[in-house]
């Protein structure tokens, strides 16, 4: 009885506005009055008013009715212990979890499609900025005839390599910038959908901003661990991609450090290897289907395919009309496939805390649900 009724007191629905978002935590070392704080296993709880977090060590975890947690039974519903926001606070399939994105994206339209559009336009009008600064040499590459000797060709190719490299570095700091702001901003955003809560540009920004700078440093070393391990092989490649995947949403939402933000995700992952690959991997196949088909009737009106059945043509000319087109292009593919891949890792990362740590149980709270009890043996 000692027991139960300490599991019955541990289950107070929160007062209205104790929690912010989805995961948001202050891990070990935060401190507790940050607003939201969901600590990882083993960190601090808040204060009492807010919703608290337990270990999954400290109690033993309630049940869904009628079956083991995570386990339907008689009595389970689909939602779980219901469905506030854009997802279930139950276990996901994949369906639900790119579900969830897309929901989120429909519930949220003007506020995540428009700062991705904004991101976007940046992102694309720097990359507009630099096949601009390549066009002169790709050009004479591309006018070479037969005639051209070794040496010119050398000279030209070497130009042009000179000058991409010149242009990729800028680029490609901004880019990671941007791409930073959104991945930063849509976490936040859908830490507040998953708990099926209002937000907007200000209050997200005033969350995530503190978080931005090192969410830099983990996309810096994230990726630079991917691309070191791919210049060794693809399969190596593949651990740091799918290992560290989570570090992001882990960061933003656990308030820890770059240091334990790796950790997290390492152990989120873990067990859960291949399941965590799969979910990525077709996010990343349904973005580059949906850049395809938005992206190739804009290369063809801009000419980039211009002469391929053609053996006599070489390389096609470069126009500035022709990049502008290809740029508008990307704007609308990266305005749609930025939000959906990085929604999509976001809501992996809440199903991946549910599955291993009961996660549902404390958004469950933190929404006003009361988790329902398991039942009473007669013994």
């Amino acid at each position: 009885m000692t027991s139960q009724s300490s599991s019955e007191s541990s289950g107070a629905t929160p007062q209205p506005g104790s929690e912010t978002s989805a995961g948001a935590a202050s891990s070990p070392g935060a401190t507790p009055s940050q607003p939201g704080a969901f600590p990882p296993p083993g960190g601090t709880p808040p204060p009492a008013g807010g919703a608290q977090w337990q270990s999954p060590g400290q109690q033993p975890l309630p049940q869904y009715p009628g079956g083991g947690y995570g386990r339907p039974g008689a009595g389970w519903g689909p939602n779980g212990l219901g469905k506030p926001g854009v997802i279930a606070l139950r276990p996901l399939n994949v369906g639900d979890i790119l579900d969830g994105a897309i929901t989120a994206i429909r519930r949220y339209p003007l506020l995540i499609l428009g700062v991705s559009a904004v991101v976007a336009v940046i992102s694309a009008g720097l990359n507009l900025v630099a096949s601009l600064w390549l066009v002169p040499d790709f050009n004479r590459v591309a006018q070479l005839g037969p005639a051209a000797t070794q040496q010119q060709q050398l000279d030209a190719a070497y130009s042009l390599l000179g000058s991409a490299l010149t242009s990729l570095l800028p680029v490609l700091v901004i880019s990671m910038l941007t791409q930073t702001f959104l991945t930063g901003f849509l976490t936040v955003v859908m830490g507040k959908a998953v708990l099926g809560r209002p937000v907007d540009f200000g209050s997200a920004m005033r969350e995530a901003a503190p978080r931005l700078l090192p969410l830099l440093a983990v996309t810096v070393l994230y990726t630079l661990a991917t691309m070191v391990a791919a210049v060794f092989c693809l399969i190596p490649a593949v651990l740091p991609y799918v290992f560290w995947s989570l570090a992001g949403p882990a960061l933003v939402l656990e308030r820890g450090t770059i240091g334990q933000a790796f950790t997290r995700s390492r152990q989120l992952v873990a067990g859960m290897f291949w399941r965590v690959f799969g979910v990525l991997l077709l996010a990343a196949v349904i973005s580059w289907l949906i850049s395809a088909i938005i992206g190739i009737p804009f290369s063809l009106g801009s000419g980039a395919f211009s002469g391929i059945f053609d053996p006599q043509t070489t390389l096609p000319t470069v126009t500035t009309g022709g990049l502008v087109l290809q740029s508008v292009g990307k704007v609308i593919a990266e305005t749609i496939v930025m939000p959906f891949t990085a929604l999509v890792t976001v809501v992996l990362y809440i199903d991946q805390r549910m599955r291993r740590e009961g996660m549902d149980i404390e958004l469950a709270r933190a929404a006003g649900i009361q988790p329902p009890q398991p039942p009473r043996q007669a013994w």
